[in-house]
């Protein structure tokens, strides 16, 4: 497994290819905008026109776009994935989507004798940059070897978890921890500043202790910084969160927290913070 195609190559996506890059794989590359792309062709690099065109003749062609409907696209549109891509090829979706379309996606694999995953990630971009992501596999166990040196390119953490949509559900958990974490990050933050405490001196003792996580090693100082920067959109996380409460709607399964978080978020879209990174939701406190 050898040539491989990337579809997207956003703030994850660049790092990956990278990794492939260097791991001596030949990939091929497309995104919507080719000029985003060129720091990853002075790599080495192959440029692709099409999803379609990006697929013909690899051993596996990974995806990593925005929303559902891109996925939707990049695999069964009339450029896609699916137009060009031979039996034996291994399709493996990166995308946090919906569990009914990594479904759908298996069941068009198999029948075309292809081999699909989905495999969303968690990390952010310094799990990506790092190569460290930790990644969900939904799909066929009986495949996953096959996967796993592609994978571990730029995944330390990589479990199979079920059927197809396993992964997607999977990766839902783990929004929902972000979710409310976030909240309590922000919270916790704001409190330290109001009792006139150094808030970088009480992330000292707090990582460290039982409410230590990534989330308050990693974004909390970016909070306390002012940086903005995303490391995963907040437009993004808005959508990721919609799915999981689309999901528990179809599960008769309420989320409160959840449901706030995806309110606050939401509000701050509105006042023009999507484009940064999930962080950024201290300003809701400011």
């Amino acid at each position: 497994m050898k040539r491989i195609a990337m579809i997207g190559t956003g703030v994850m996506g660049a790092s990956i290819v990278k990794h492939l890059v260097h791991a001596q794989y030949d990939v091929t590359v497309y995104t919507r905008t080719k000029e985003k792309a060129e720091p990853l062709l002075a790599l080495g690099a192959k440029w692709a026109h099409t999803p379609a065109e990006a697929a013909h003749e690899k051993d596996a062609v990974l995806t990593m776009v925005g929303y559902p409907s891109d996925v939707e696209e990049v695999y069964f549109g009339a450029q896609g994935i699916f137009q060009t891509a031979k039996a034996g090829t291994y399709v493996i979706d990166l995308t946090t989507s919906e569990p009914t379309l990594a479904k759908r996606i298996y069941e068009e694999a198999a029948a075309r004798g292809m081999y699909s995953f989905d495999a969303p990630v968690s990390g952010g971009d310094l799990g990506a940059q790092q190569g460290t992501l930790s990644i969900m596999l939904g799909g066929d166990e009986a495949h996953v070897d096959a996967v796993l040196p592609l994978l571990s390119t730029f995944g330390q953490n990589i479990v199979y978890q079920g059927q197809a949509g396993a992964g997607q559900h999977t990766k839902m958990c783990n929004q929902i921890v972000i979710a409310t974490g976030m909240i309590g990050i922000c919270e916790s933050m704001v409190y330290a500043k109001k009792a006139g405490l150094s808030p970088e001196t009480v992330l000292t003792s707090i990582t460290a202790g039982a409410a230590g996580s990534w989330g308050l090693s990693n974004l909390a100082p970016r909070m306390l910084a002012g940086d903005d920067a995303p490391g995963f959109y907040i437009k993004h996380f808005v959508k990721d969160m919609g799915i999981a409460l689309k999901e528990c709607a179809q599960m008769h399964l309420q989320l409160p927290g959840l449901a706030m978080a995806y309110e606050m978020y939401n509000e701050l879209i509105a006042q023009g913070y999507g484009d940064c990174g999930t962080q950024a939701i201290i300003h809701a406190y400011q």
